[in-house]
């Protein structure tokens, strides 16, 4: 969730997001950021020594699925978290 509210803070750039966390199964949330900027994130390629970009590359390695939602206002960056036990 972070990670999603830190890139929309960061490059939207607007006075306003939303998060909204849901439970689409026993096991299973869905977090998304909704943002005004129609900027769409993307996945960076990063060398050893560089301090930032890893953002996305950490949400595909968390997330059993991430995407993004164009909208006519902006966009929503979303990601579905599964647990376990």
């Amino acid at each position: 969730m972070s990670e999603l509210v830190a890139k929309s803070v960061r490059y939207a750039r607007r006075d306003s997001i939303r998060v909204v966390v849901e439970r689409t199964a026993p096991r299973a949330v869905r977090v998304a950021v909704t943002d005004f900027s129609r900027a769409l994130p993307v996945e960076r390629q990063v060398g050893d020594s560089d301090e930032g970009g890893r953002g996305l590359l950490l949400v595909a390695a968390l997330a059993s699925d991430w995407g993004t939602e164009e909208r006519r206002w902006g966009k929503v960056v979303w990601a579905e978290l599964g647990g376990r036990g």
